[in-house]
């Protein structure tokens, strides 16, 4: 099995892999391959043949690749979106960023919380001590936002999508053309000067999209990895984003383009 580049080494000394990175590994190996062997896996990166069936399993539940004895093979077009749960990379400056975008919140009124790691962690420091209606497409955002009395937490509706339990489709369309919201914080997958924002999945651009029209200042939070990159689906332009807040490990020809654009960045 030939190695992906950059992924983990498979010596019995390396550090193991999170899951994340396993099942990236497996994806990778299935697009150069065609075909993942469980066994050469767990040699690779240096773990147990139960922890690489687990990681099929995952995978195939999210309708990633097709299992067979002894590894799987590839089911269409394979892109991995981690859970949201899963997505522990540049913590401290996802929290910069958190912490930097409660200086726009209104005094009262109304936000709404787009789905993300970021925007989850705006969510966990959101004041409680003030009267705020607050939307959400997110479940798991709409459940830390319940224990605050004086926050009114309201879920758009809809299919709810496993992977990072944002609520889709019609439901959810319907909600955010009767709402008008002073601020949204947005969350995406890349960013990109030439293709603007985009996403893994299509109903979850669709909702986005929609989320920005409601707005009346629309936020981005984004850390710098996500720039420079572009991914399945476009939701926004760079200039329907009033104001991107990011941190400072963004590249310095990036942001300088970026401004050059008339778009505003907050570097945190």
């Amino acid at each position: 099995m030939t190695r992906a580049a950059g992924q983990v080494s498979g010596r019995p000394d390396a550090r193991a892999p999170y899951a994340d990175q396993r099942r990236e590994f497996i994806l990778s190996t299935l697009r150069t391959s065609g075909r993942a062997d469980a066994a050469d896996i767990a040699l690779e990166l240096g773990v147990t043949n139960e922890t690489v069936r687990k990681d099929l399993v995952a995978l195939e539940q999210l309708g990633l690749l097709r299992r067979v004895h002894g590894g799987a093979i590839p089911v269409g077009r394979i892109t991995y979106e981690p859970p949201i749960a899963a997505r522990t990379a540049r913590v401290e400056e996802k929290e910069r960023i958190a912490r930097a975008a409660l200086r726009h919140l209104p005094s009262n009124g109304s936000v709404l919380i787009d789905g993300g790691s970021t925007t989850a962690k705006l969510a966990e420091i959101l004041p409680r001590d003030r009267a705020l209606r607050i939307y959400t497409n997110t479940l798991s955002i709409a459940m830390a936002l319940m224990d605050a009395p004086l926050l009114t937490v309201y879920t758009l509706g809809g299919r709810v999508r496993p992977v990072t339990s944002a609520e889709v489709d019609d439901w959810a369309a319907r909600a955010l053309a009767e709402i008008n919201v002073d601020v949204a914080f947005l969350g995406t997958t890349a960013v990109s000067l030439d293709r603007g924002l985009t996403t893994n999945d299509a109903s979850e651009a669709a909702v986005k999209r929609l989320m920005h029209a409601s707005a009346r200042r629309s936020i981005l939070l984004a850390d710098h990895s996500k720039f420079g990159k572009v991914s399945n689906c476009k939701h926004a332009e760079l200039k329907d984003m009033d104001l991107v807040i990011t941190d400072e490990g963004l590249n310095a020809g990036m942001l300088t383009l970026l401004r050059s654009k008339g778009l505003e960045v907050e570097l945190v």
